[in-house]
């Protein structure tokens, strides 16, 4: 856990670099790609937009959903730029973790004036 916890401590002050640089308002996909090359410096491997498939009984969906970015094949970080994330957004996130198998997501709204307000940390209790 300590390793996820040095990663999910990478990406907050990351994020926060960034909305103190850019602010808040921008597109989603903006935030996306400055974070992807951040990271990429950083030396993290980093994935984006990643397809994840859904299996139910017999059927496969190859892509069931596409998780904004996943760190170090640990973390999975979905960016939002909403007026307030709401608690679908997190059940949204919870039902990632699980289908993804990974242990901890981060919700990040870069819609918030002071964005420590807009970071949700999630574990994945469902984690094998």
């Amino acid at each position: 856990m300590e390793r996820i916890n040095t990663i999910t401590s990478a990406i907050i002050k990351a994020c926060i670099e960034l909305h103190n640089d850019l602010g808040p308002g921008l597109f989603e996909s903006v935030y996306e790609e400055i974070l992807y090359y951040k990271f990429q410096k950083a030396g993290l491997i980093v994935k984006r937009q990643v397809p994840v498939p859904v299996f139910y009984e017999e059927i496969k969906m190859d892509v069931g959903f596409k998780a904004d970015l996943i760190i170090e094949d640990e973390v999975i970080v979905e960016i939002k730029s909403i007026e307030s994330i709401h608690p679908v957004h997190k059940k949204q996130l919870l039902t990632y973790l699980r289908l993804a198998n990974k242990r901890i997501g981060l919700l990040i709204n870069f819609n918030e004036e002071v964005l420590k307000n807009g970071i949700t940390r999630l574990i994945n209790k469902h984690f094998k």
